[in-house]
Formats: C-alpha cells, structure tokens, sequence
C-alpha cells in the first residue's frame, strides 16, 4: 500500500495510506486512511490534488464541501465494490 505524507495545518507530518484514487471533472482524488491494515474500521479521508509544484511534489487538500464528497464517494465505492461507508461530520 503508498504512503504518503500530509503536512497538517500545525506543520504536524501525518503518515496516510492510499486506499484508492480516481479522477473526477479532471481533478484527481485520494481515498486515504491512518491505518496500513485494510481489514482496519479506521476513518478514511477523502484528498483532493490541488496543485502540482515539481514533477514529484503534488498538493492535497482535504475534501470538505458535501455535494464533491458525495459524488467522489460515488466514485470510489464503485471502484472498491462498495466496501466504503461515509460517516456524516460529527457521527461517529
């Protein structure tokens, strides 16, 4: 499984693992989790690229407008078989 980092907004480094990507209207998206087991419950995170810096340094930000996530998720249970379930904020 990739792993990536995630600079946070304190200047934290958060270590992700990469569940899943996919493109949607030409933006490319990361289905993450902090966990490297994918047999794992964990929280997963949606990551949207926003920019490219090099050809190696890319730039993600997390998803947080319902309607992009809604359709990202879409997406990406169609690519995972349905093997993901959304959690609305704040129920967990």
């Amino acid at each position: 499984m990739e792993k990536i980092i995630f600079n946070g907004d304190n200047g934290e480094k958060i270590e992700f693992f990469v569940l899943e990507e996919a493109k949607l209207n030409g933006t490319n998206y990361l289905l993450v989790t902090e966990s490297e087991e994918e047999e794992d419950e964990g929280m997963a995170y949606i990551l949207k690229q926003v920019a490219r810096n090099s050809d190696k340094d890319l730039t993600y930000e997390f998803v947080e407008d319902e309607k992009e996530i809604d359709a990202v998720a879409g997406l990406l249970e169609e690519l995972l078989d349905g093997e993901i379930e959304l959690v609305p904020d704040g129920e967990e």
